[in-house]
């Protein structure tokens, strides 16, 4: 998915809402079975009910790789759910050496033909090159995350400037807008009118409102430019917004909540 029809995608549904598919078999409502045939009902009940208003899905590959084999297959079937005009993300926070960077990029971008994954900037330009060759796929680079830990490096300054900008200031000479995102934590909100002077064109993946207590008015006064450039994802508010049969359409009604304060802000 390219960025020309990311847009359009957030024009006609006038929004910018990426949904987690975070599933935890441990989660799943009780009437459905504690397996991966219960998180795979899971998923497509939660996919068909919040499609009208998500124009992207991060799958944290996490929560499949913990079961093994079978965890990845779930995976790979989840996103045969997807439709193909949504942004499917591969949340896997990936960098290496370029070998194997090229090998993760295949993974993803190939083998499984997500249309996004996320990406580690720490060892440097030829750990996320490979994954930057790749017609109409998008990278996804950490920049300033919303964990604890974030300061003890993202916050660390040298000569005037935060690590997390020379991060971003760098990785943008290494691809253009038409193929670079970055992670922006949505409890950081002070700090996205900051970044969007660095970068006022890139699109910004911005993970922690709902469940983690960011603020999406915050967040869309600080980082919406002409084009949305946000895409603000929400996983446990929407996916576990009810533990009863209902729980896909209260799914789809957090979903719609969400879209519906986007409207007013695009």
């Amino acid at each position: 998915m390219n960025r020309k029809a990311l847009i359009q995608e957030i024009k006609a549904k006038s929004s910018y809402l990426c949904t987690g598919l975070d599933t935890q078999i441990e989660k799943l409502p009780a009437h459905l079975s504690s397996d991966g045939n219960g998180l795979l009902e899971f998923n497509k009940a939660i996919i068909e009910n919040t499609i009208p208003y998500s124009v992207a899905y991060k799958v944290n590959t996490a929560f499949y790789e913990q079961y093994g084999r079978k965890g990845w297959e779930w995976m790979e079937e989840t996103l045969s759910y997807l439709p193909t005009n949504t942004l499917r993300i591969a949340d896997a926070k990936r960098g290496d050496i370029g070998n194997t960077s090229t090998m993760y990029a295949k993974a993803f971008f190939e083998a499984m033909d997500f249309d996004a994954i996320t990406v580690s900037p720490y060892m440097g330009e030829d750990s996320i090159r490979p994954f930057l060759e790749f017609e109409n796929k998008w990278v996804i680079c950490l920049a300033l995350t919303s964990n604890a830990g974030h300061s003890d490096f993202q916050l660390t300054e040298e000569n005037g400037k935060r690590l997390y900008e020379k991060v971003i200031e760098t990785v943008c000479k290494w691809g253009s807008e038409e193929q670079l995102m970055f992670v922006v934590g949505a409890t950081r909100a002070e700090k996205v009118a900051e970044i969007r002077r660095i970068i006022p064109n890139h699109f910004l993946l911005v993970p922690g409102v709902g469940a983690q207590g960011g603020s999406l008015q915050d967040i869309s006064a600080a980082g919406l430019n002409a084009d949305a450039g946000l895409l603000v994802n929400a996983s446990r508010s929407i996916l576990y917004a009810s533990n009863g049969e209902d729980f896909a359409e209260a799914a789809a009604r957090e979903a719609q909540l969400l879209a519906s304060e986007m409207k007013t802000y695009l």
